[in-house]
């Protein structure tokens, strides 16, 4: 005599597990994904206190002084007179494929492939270069500067523009610029962050662009270079003190970016700034 087999779930039944799978989906992706940017957050800070290192002990090891970012007048005529802290660096630590502290987790894609073609739409989550070797090629050989390693050169940070030696350049130099870690309030001030481009002169009077394809060439100046929303709200800062920590990405208009930066502009709480100050991207976010 055969047993009768047990009866299945009944279609009410079936329905309230798939009910109660889908909530607690809705519960923890959300808690899943800020994990995931935390651990991103957390890896991006890591990479910039390499950065610290690596200029920090290059500043001692040249009286105290950063990279330059033109050693001649060709440099400047060419309007290359801060890209050229890169090539200052020594060709095994400009190896971007190999060497992952150029680039924030979020931020990978250079807007440039190897052979010069544009990657696609520039975004707050793309990368500056690849600054190759045929494409510099000539300019390096004028400034008798290092090659770049063979595989160019590509990242999502980018230093601050006023801690360059700006030799013989007329951007934004002489009394504004830090030059030097042998400062008071370098916890204040700015060194490596999160870019678009590889460097960058802000001032306080430099709106957030409404399309970051714009920071590129500085159309709204240079703040937008800096102004990313990769990490929700933040971005992540290396400080000239070595310290890193996550910035509020309205709190850039509040670093002591230069010498005479006004730390309390038109975009800050301090100077009265309204919310049509600022494009719809950035809106939302805490004023400082």
């Amino acid at each position: 005599m055969s047993k009768r087999s047990e009866p299945g779930f009944t279609l009410v039944e079936l329905l309230v597990v798939i009910a109660i799978i889908a909530l607690l989906m809705a519960v923890l992706l959300p808690a899943l994904g800020k994990a995931r940017e935390q651990a991103k957050m957390i890896a991006c800070l890591a990479n910039l206190k390499q950065w610290g290192i690596i200029s920090l002990t290059y500043a001692e090891e040249n009286n105290g002084n950063f990279w330059s970012g033109g050693s001649n007048q060709y440099a400047v005529a060419q309007g290359y007179t801060g890209f050229w802290w890169i090539a200052q660096l020594k060709v095994k630590d400009q190896d971007w494929k190999q060497n992952k502290i150029w680039f924030c987790p979020s931020a990978k894609k250079p807007i440039i492939n190897e052979n010069g073609a544009s990657t696609g739409a520039i975004s707050h989550f793309s990368a500056w270069g690849i600054e190759s070797q045929a494409s510099l090629a000539t300019i390096l050989t004028n400034l008798a500067l290092p090659q770049l390693n063979k595989n160019g050169i590509s990242g999502s940070y980018g230093i601050n523009g006023y801690c360059l030696n700006m030799n013989g350049s007329t951007v934004n130099t002489g009394s504004q610029n830090w030059k030097t870690i042998n400062v008071k309030g370098g916890e204040a001030i700015p060194l490596f962050l999160e870019a678009i481009r590889y460097d960058g002169w802000p001032t306080e009077n430099d709106p957030a662009p409404a399309d970051v394809s714009t920071a590129w060439n500085g159309t709204s100046g240079d703040m937008g270079r800096y102004a990313l929303n990769r990490h929700r709200g933040y971005t992540d800062v290396l400080f000239l003190d070595g310290h890193a920590r996550k910035v509020g990405v309205k709190e850039l208009w509040t670093l002591k970016w230069h010498r005479t930066f006004n730390t309390a502009g038109k975009y800050t709480k301090a100077g009265k700034v309204k919310p049509s100050d600022w494009p719809d991207w950035i809106r939302g976010y805490p004023d400082y």
